[in-house]
């Protein structure tokens, strides 16, 4: 079975994913922008039972604008956050694709948030788009 492994800057948090993602998306809303440094975050999502995690996670609670809170989990040492939990969605964990550092790693199918989007940024065309 296929893994893929994400890890923050420093090396010392890790997620270990089975299998493919069941979800990979970009979101473009403005908080995802400010977590990421970024103009849109870009996230693969896995059934929470596919993913081991490992190393010393620090947690940051946000309160989105739905009211639901969503639990980052990040390297204590070099601030990368490696995955993150929805409220609503507790059998999932999403992993920013970037931690995975691999350039061949799956191309989203959805974007979410575009009203929010720089009017410079593109994203795929077959990629289903929903607000």
């Amino acid at each position: 079975m296929t893994k893929h492994v994400a890890t923050c800057s420093c090396g010392q948090l890790r997620a270990t994913c089975e299998g493919e993602p069941v979800r990979v998306s970009v979101c473009h809303c403005l908080e995802c922008q400010k977590r990421t440094g970024s103009t849109y975050g870009a996230q693969a999502r896995w059934p929470a039972d596919r993913v081991a995690m490992s190393g010393d996670a620090t947690v940051f609670v946000r309160v989105a604008d739905s009211g639901n809170k969503a639990r980052f989990y990040f390297c204590p040492l070099c601030g990368s956050t490696v995955w993150y939990q929805l409220e609503h969605y507790q059998d999932v964990i999403a992993i920013p694709v970037g931690a995975f550092a691999d350039p061949g790693f799956p191309a989203p199918k959805f974007s979410v948030y575009e009203a929010r989007s720089h009017a410079w940024v593109s994203v795929p065309p077959d990629v289903e788009r929903r607000e």
